[in-house]
């Protein structure tokens, strides 16, 4: 408060000192026209007479002790007379000729001028006043006046200022400090009021929101300093503990593990999907079963009678169940309803959504085929069971009319939009419903539950209860949860793999560069929700810019082809070739190519391969849920290099800050921040990017899993407990559980 203080006065003050100079330097100008006017008749008289008498007549004029000294000036410039004391630094000479304004004075109109200076005695003002009419001119008087005593004011009025503000303050806050006393005294009288009247009935449910919070950030807490980092160890205790043991069952379209016939006989295959890199090394630590679409060339020749794989190869640690869908089947509901409908519809990438009733059909049949073998996995009647993504929105409501006291937990992998898109789609009612039927609902971000949230509320009847992200349909209560995903840590596939000077080397060779080229990498499916062509348009951008990078800089894009079959993807893949071979043809020089493109999918081992002997990731997705491949290139960078430049309009943008993030539509901004990544100095990489390991480390994706198996556990506890107690069962009783 002081401080404001001492600043408000300050600022007084020099406004008023301001002002305060302006008037009397006005008043002065006027007192010196008034004082040569008096004696103007004498002055005129005595102008070209003996200078004693002229002098006399000067003196009359300075008998006021603010006034200095006054002087006759010619028209030539000369001292006609000056009274004693007069400063010669202000002689008629130096101010040169009577009828001149001198430089730095303030012409006061025909009859004079003004102008402030300094002596060693303190400040004084000048003042020429003319003599005579303008057509017969004799001259000016000149008249400097004492301005200590204007200074002397100045601190007066400065020390009245603090003085009073002072007092104000304190007084100020004497009456804040009585109000807000008198204001406590009545909030807490009205309380003790309420308390004994019984109100403490109200408090109930607040208070034990409070205590059930504290409980569980102190469990968490207690749970962190005892087990330590989450790992596939204590991922599996966890699930001892609040569920234990039992297996997870995991529904999913992409399989984890997909066996093709080759020239060599079959070979396993892992997918380019970031839902696949999250969920297998959850399965790897858990067990259990995971349900998914047998789509590779000789998945049917690697199973059993009951359509079971155990995986992962040579260590078998949990169950692949794959079912079958005919060619009309996939069309229809991946190639038509998911990925022509739903999937341009959740994403902002300016592609418009396709639906078509015949695919609403066969998306429905199918949910309900992958629904019925779910419900043949299970070993009990409240199964812990995960259905992951946008391929499955009806599943959730299939499998709880089967199994009414499962608890359903479905991870809703891409962005879920607002209302006012979500209701484009002509079935919205029946997505929303088909997920209201889960137990836990989540998503990557607080803002796709808000999203979802509103949805309910437009196009849904049902009971939102906001303060807990709840939505309670009938009998059914639905929670919304943000879980950020992320990916293992660590990675197995880095175990044994080459260190980052061998895996530089061996890129370089391969993309036939020089050994101190500068590379940048991108490793994406086909898809145009992944800003591939505007990233070709920032590398072009950057040689443009900044010639030092000609003939150094290689950009390799690692595309895995994806869902063929839709013409948008196969366009996508014809401009981005087209693209690629333009910037080359622009660029090239010898061998030397601007973009290395490969069409081809890629093995974990050699993506890492690739992240491990770039200079920098560009990661440009135009709007993506998460976004894991940013996640993977820090988690290969061990040796605390290497750049990340990151799109705002992914999830991963709010947990690695400290990457250079860009708007990916912005090609200028794009380039300098690729320009910014080549030139940062090692010490500079190094602090980025073990900020970066440290938040992908910590927030792995076995404490993702972890968070939402203790959630599940933790609602079919409740579940249970209220079965239990009430006849009515679990039903009615679930939805008043808060």
């Amino acid at each position: 408060m002081l401080l404001g203080v001492a600043t408000l006065a300050t600022g007084a003050y020099f406004a008023l000192t301001s002002i305060t100079r302006d008037w009397f330097e006005a008043d002065l100008e006027l007192r010196s026209r008034l004082a040569v006017a008096a004696a103007g008749k004498s002055l005129g008289e005595q102008w070209s007479g003996p200078a004693p008498l002229l002098s006399g007549t000067l003196t009359d004029i300075s008998r006021d002790e603010r006034i200095l000294g006054v002087t006759a000036c010619s028209t030539s410039g000369t001292s006609l007379a000056h009274t004693e004391g007069y400063p010669t630094v202000f002689s008629c000479e130096a101010l040169g000729n009577g009828n001149q304004v001198p430089t730095g004075a303030r012409s006061t109109g025909s009859d004079g001028w003004s102008m402030g200076a300094e002596l060693p005695s303190g400040p004084v003002h000048v003042t020429a006043v003319a003599l005579g009419e303008p057509q017969a001119r004799l001259g000016t008087v000149v008249l400097v006046h004492d301005l200590r005593f204007l200074s002397r004011r100045e601190t007066t009025t400065r020390n009245a200022l603090v003085v009073a503000f002072l007092v104000l303050a304190f007084g100020a806050g004497i009456m804040t400090l009585f109000t807000a006393r008198i204001a406590w005294r009545s909030w807490t009288a009205q309380l003790r009021r309420a308390l004994a009247q019984g109100g403490a009935r109200e408090f109930q449910p607040l208070l034990r929101d409070v205590r059930e919070l504290a409980s569980r950030l102190a469990s968490e807490r207690d749970h962190e300093v005892l087990s330590g980092r989450w790992s596939p160890e204590r991922l599996r205790a966890t699930l001892t503990q609040y569920l234990s043991g039992e297996r997870v069952v995991i529904l999913a379209n992409r399989e984890p593990y997909i066996h093709e016939k080759t020239a060599d006989g079959i070979k396993v295959v892992h997918p380019a999907s970031g839902l696949v890199t999250a969920l297998e090394p959850v399965m790897r630590a858990c067990s259990g079963v995971w349900v998914a679409h047998g789509a590779g060339s000789a998945d049917r020749q690697t199973v059993d009678e009951k359509q079971h794989v155990a995986v992962p190869p040579g260590e078998e640690s949990y169950v692949l169940r794959r079912v079958w869908m005919s060619e009309a089947e996939e069309n229809g509901y991946y190639y038509g309803f998911s990925n022509e409908g739903l999937w341009p519809l959740c994403h902002l990438a300016h592609t418009r959504p396709i639906f078509r009733a015949e695919d609403w059909e066969y998306y429905k049949s199918v949910n309900q085929k992958f629904a019925n073998a779910v419900c043949e996995e299970v070993d009990s009647d409240d199964p812990i069971i995960l259905v992951q993504d946008y391929h499955f929105a009806l599943a959730p409501r299939m499998i709880r009319e089967k199994l009414p006291r499962a608890t359903i937990l479905t991870f809703w992998h891409i962005p879920w939009p607002n209302a006012e898109r979500i209701g484009i789609c002509p079935w919205r009612d029946e997505i929303i419903a088909g997920l209201l039927g889960s137990s836990i609902l989540g998503f990557h971000t607080q803002q796709h539950c808000n999203n979802f949230i509103d949805a309910v509320d437009a196009f849904v009847e049902s009971r939102i209860d906001r303060e807990a992200n709840a939505i309670i349909q009938r009998a059914q209560r639905t929670l919304i949860r943000p879980y950020p995903i992320s990916i293992e840590w660590p990675v197995h596939w880095l175990e044994g793999i080459a260190s980052v000077e061998d895996c530089r080397a061996s890129v370089r060779r391969d993309l036939e560069l020089a050994p101190d080229a500068l590379l940048g990498v991108g490793i994406d499916r086909l898809d145009y929700t992944k800003g591939i062509e505007e990233r070709m348009r920032a590398v072009d951008e950057l040689l443009t810019r900044y010639p030092e990078f000609r003939g150094r800089f290689t950009f390799v894009q690692l595309a895995a082809p994806s869902r063929t079959k839709i013409g948008h993807y196969k366009d996508l893949n014809d401009r981005i070739v087209r693209l690629a071979d333009e910037i080359n043809e622009k660029w090239s020089s010898g061998k030397y190519r601007a973009i290395a493109l490969r069409r081809a999918h890629h093995e974990p081992p050699e993506v890492y391969r690739y992240f491990r002997g770039a200079d920098l990731c560009y990661v440009s997705s135009l709007h993506d849920g998460m976004n894991l491949v940013a996640k993977e290139f820090v988690a290969a960078r061990d040796d605390e290099q290497g750049v990340l430049v990151l799109s705002e309009f992914t999830g991963a943008a709010r947990d690695l800050t400290e990457a250079l993030v860009v708007n990916p539509y912005d090609i200028r901004q794009a380039s300098e921040a690729l320009a910014v990544s080549l030139r940062m100095p090692a010490e500079e990489q190094r602090e980025r990017m073990r900020s970066m390991r440290r938040v992908v480390s910590q927030f792995n994706v076995y404490r993702w899993a972890g968070r939402m198996l203790v959630d599940a556990a933790e609602t079919r506890r409740r579940d249970r407990m209220v079965g239990r107690l009430s006849p009515v069962g679990r039903g009615r009783a679930a939805g008043e559980v808060s």
